[in-house]
């Protein structure tokens, strides 16, 4: 038995991968323990959930800031206060800039293939109609760490998904989302056994 990964979970809407996450810890098949909730908007359903689940939860909206390092800072301090170890972005719509001793603890997972329709914008439908509207015959998700820039940090694991020639973005996302609420607590869970390698950019699941 492995003590639980302490994770800070950052979100910006309805919170489905939190709770994703939190199914999972309940059924036994993820060792981790939301010790926060940080959400960059107020009165969103993933706020609701977190507290439901009474996990100490807090709103840290970017527009109450002047500068974006303060903003950083702030957040980060109160995920430093919580004990976390480890940071998981969840629908977070925000760039962050990452300290030093969070180099390699934040995650985040991407509805696509990175590098493959990543980049600032290029998030939800706007990946999928983008996916469509290229003509790509796969897609998929993309488990990657977080640096300073959208979508560009360590690929730690990726899964494709085939692309239907009579896909709509909404059919895409569904399975795209499915495939990604299979995967992110699989990396999660191999986190928490020490069994992710970092090397540069390139990453091992031992």
């Amino acid at each position: 038995m492995i003590d639980p990964l302490l994770i800070a979970v950052l979100l910006s809407g309805t919170g489905s991968t939190l709770q994703n996450l939190l199914d999972r810890i309940v059924q036994g098949t993820l060792s981790a323990k939301v010790v926060k909730v940080i959400s960059s908007r107020a009165n969103v359903l993933g706020v609701e959930r977190a507290m439901r689940a009474n996990i100490p939860t807090e709103v840290i909206a970017r527009k109450t800031f002047t500068t974006w390092d303060e903003f950083a800072s702030t957040t980060f301090d109160a995920i430093k206060a919580s004990g976390a170890k480890y940071v998981v972005l969840a629908g977070y719509m925000q760039l962050l800039k990452i300290p030093i001793e969070f180099e390699n603890r934040v995650i985040n997972v991407h509805p696509s293939l990175l590098p493959a329709f990543g980049g600032q914008g290029m998030y939800g439908h706007h990946v999928h109609e983008e996916v469509l509207n290229y003509g790509a015959k796969v897609t998929g998700c993309t488990v990657h760490f977080v640096d300073q820039e959208y979508d560009h940090g360590p690929v730690i694991a990726q899964r494709p998904v085939l692309v239907q020639q009579d896909d709509t973005p909404e059919t895409l996302a569904a399975r795209v989302q499915q495939a990604e609420r299979e995967l992110y607590p699989e990396v999660i869970q191999a986190i928490a056994e020490g069994r992710v390698i970092v090397e540069n950019r390139r990453v091992r699941i031992l």
